[in-house]
């Protein structure tokens, strides 16, 4: 389960109800000093690229700079949502989110595009959707419901692990179904429904997409620490707090892509199929 950046905004939301070592102390401050070294890491992945001529040099060069450019023009949003604490304005900030999720999640798959963009799409609305209004309501409860300071991170979170969840079973299930193409029509040619011909590309595409969220839970903070553990702790928060935090994150993560996933593959499984229930020669869109 993938982690996006900006947590510490959520953690700093939580940071004063923390108790305990390190509690009250503020996070060391980041200059753009600091920022300049920092930046010597990245000339050192730069510097293998070139030595082993893996013709990475350049992508790093240009992802570092797209980093820099995307977090400050994410950060400069932030203040002004924070600011303004406007409902609409934040629920267009996760509008604007889900479109980049959702195009992202597509990118990978060429010839079926415009038939997955609009299932992607739902998908996502519906998983990240409720996901976010369940944890929203039920678990966290912030004074305002459209707080943005727990809204936009924690959306943030729950797009980028369904998109990832979306594009795996979209591609998973495109590939199964076309290397089991003969399988699945011998279903049909026995009379089969669809639904029935499809069973086992179906469960294949769901095993893949869900199988990283499995991996993410039984790992947490054993392999590392998450990011948003991390950032309460750096926030000053107490280190059980950070974990309560966490065990939420790792919760609503594994539900939002299980969600998505499901919607992606039991909606894209059915353009594989005709009316009269049979295999279409080539896929839609």
């Amino acid at each position: 389960m993938t982690l996006g950046p900006g947590l510490t905004l959520l953690a700093q939301a939580g940071a004063g109800a923390g108790a305990g070592a390190g509690a009250g102390t503020p996070p060391v401050d980041v200059s753009w000093v600091e920022l300049g070294l920092a930046a010597g890491l990245v000339l050192v992945a730069m510097g293998v690229s070139s030595w082993q001529r893996l013709g990475l040099t350049r992508g790093f060069a240009v992802g570092a700079v797209r980093a820099v450019v995307q977090l400050l023009g994410v950060g400069y949003v932030l203040v002004y949502l924070f600011a303004a604490n406007r409902w609409w304005l934040v629920l267009l900030a996760l509008l604007v989110m889900l479109a980049a999720a959702t195009k992202t999640s597509t990118d990978r798959v060429k010839e079926r595009r415009r038939t997955i963009v609009p299932i992607a799409g739902v998908a996502m609305l519906v998983g990240a959707g409720v996901t976010l209004a369940y944890v929203d309501a039920i678990v966290l409860r912030p004074g305002e419901w459209y707080d943005p300071r727990y809204l936009v991170p924690i959306f943030g979170m729950i797009a980028g692990n369904a998109m990832n969840g979306a594009a795996l079973a979209a591609e998973r299930l495109q590939s199964e179904m076309e290397a089991r193409r003969g399988e699945v029509e011998a279903y049909l040619a026995l009379g089969a429904a669809p639904a029935r011909a499809s069973a086992e590309p179906v469960r294949r595409a769901l095993t893949a997409a869900l199988i990283p969220s499995v991996n993410g839970l039984a790992v947490v903070g054993l392999v590392a620490l998450p990011g948003m553990m991390t950032g309460q702790i750096l926030a000053g928060s107490s280190p059980l707090l950070a974990v309560r935090y966490q065990i939420v994150v790792a919760f609503m993560l594994a539900g939002a892509v299980a969600i998505t996933s499901a919607i992606v593959v039991l909606w894209y499984r059915r353009t594989f199929f005709t009316a009269a229930e049979q295999l279409v020669a080539r896929g839609p869109g």
